[in-house]
């Protein structure tokens, strides 16, 4: 069986098996990017903040816990029926696409943990950052934190098996035609599925090109969630700030 689909993100997002295969990501580490984030944006006591692909809400959960005011928004309307159950008056989710722009305004803008980059449509990117650039207030800041492209075809794991609640997920990673691809095989109640993540392997001068077009100007670059500064060859992460 292939569920495989043009949009692969749509479908392999919206299954059970996506949460299960990730469900042991450091949300610790998570926190306190977001805690040094916000402190670095400076952003003020209940200020606004959108969540660009907030997937089941765990991160605008947190940051609304942490006193701001959260919009969360993704595609997968299963994981915004999920994260609905932890509204409140000062934390709300919609079904959103984050290429076109989602009509306020905000102090920060946030597309988290390497949440860009899936469009088949690569016109979508740029309308990505266009649509961040309308969401800020006048004051506020846009964020994209991305994978080091550099690092992780350095450390690229080409083939591994992860066991998760019973499923052995069997994972085949390779960069091909710019895009870093996972294949995904598994079997569950005799029945086998393959699912493939497709990321664009965008480098900091591909957003720079994305940023320029924009006309939006970037501000910062840091290459951990310690907002050390980024190293091409050494960083985890790329972390953007813009505005």
């Amino acid at each position: 069986m292939n569920n495989s689909t043009k949009q692969w993100y749509a479908s392999w997002f919206d299954t059970p098996f996506y949460h299960i295969l990730y469900k042991d990501r450091d949300y610790e580490e998570a926190q306190i990017f977001m805690d040094n984030l916000t402190s670095y944006l400076n952003i003020p006591e209940n200020g606004k903040i959108l969540d660009l692909a907030c997937g089941k809400g765990r991160h605008s959960v947190y940051l609304n816990k942490i006193g701001f005011n959260v919009t969360g928004i993704d595609l997968s309307e299963k994981s915004i029926n999920y994260a609905k159950q932890f509204e409140n008056e000062t934390l709300r989710f919609k079904v959103h696409d984050m290429s076109k722009p989602y009509l306020d305004t905000f102090d920060a803008v946030f597309n988290l943990f390497t949440s860009f980059g899936y469009f088949e449509d690569e016109s979508c990117n740029l309308d990505t950052i266009k649509s961040i650039k309308q969401e800020l207030n006048s004051d506020g800041f846009g964020v994209i934190d991305f994978m080091n492209v550099n690092y992780v075809v350095e450390n690229l794991v080409p083939h591994d098996t992860k066991s998760m609640e019973g499923i052995e997920f069997h994972q085949k990673r390779f960069l091909e035609d710019g895009y870093i691809i996972k294949d995904i095989n598994f079997n569950y109640n005799n029945e086998d599925y393959k699912f493939q993540e497709r990321v664009k392997a965008f480098r900091l001068e591909d957003f720079q090109e994305l940023f320029d077009e924009a006309n939006v100007h970037l501000l910062d670059v840091f290459g951990d969630y310690n907002l050390n500064k980024y190293r091409a060859d050494l960083s985890e992460r790329l972390i953007m700030i813009f505005k």
